[in-house]
């Protein structure tokens, strides 16, 4: 069996009959009032190591930015005066592929 794929997906085709018969009732019905959206059904129930990560997580606390660094390198990326070390990035990378011990 072949299947010419075309990027178009087949048509979908309910299979219910009620829902069949539900779409063609609403077909000539009014429409000036949205549609109330299904509750949600799905649920989710993490995990007691789920759970203990996002208490550390909490007791780390999030990184802190240090926005005059941030504004010091915005500043010179807009004037143009900020460099890049190559040998210093080289370096760098290095370290942290031995410290992951690869």
């Amino acid at each position: 069996m072949t299947t010419k794929i075309d990027g178009t997906p087949p048509p979908i085709r309910p299979t219910d009959p009620a829902a069949i018969g539900a779409a063609q009732s609403r077909a000539g019905e009014e429409r000036s009032q949205p549609v109330a959206a299904a509750p949600p059904a799905d649920s989710v129930r993490l995990t007691g190591e789920a759970e203990g990560l996002q208490a550390m997580q909490r007791e780390l606390g999030a990184p802190g930015i240090d926005l005059a660094k941030v504004n010091e390198v915005r500043a010179a990326l807009a004037d143009g005066s900020y460099r890049v070390d190559p040998q210093q990035i080289a370096t760098r990378m290095l370290a942290l592929d031995s410290e992951l011990g690869q």
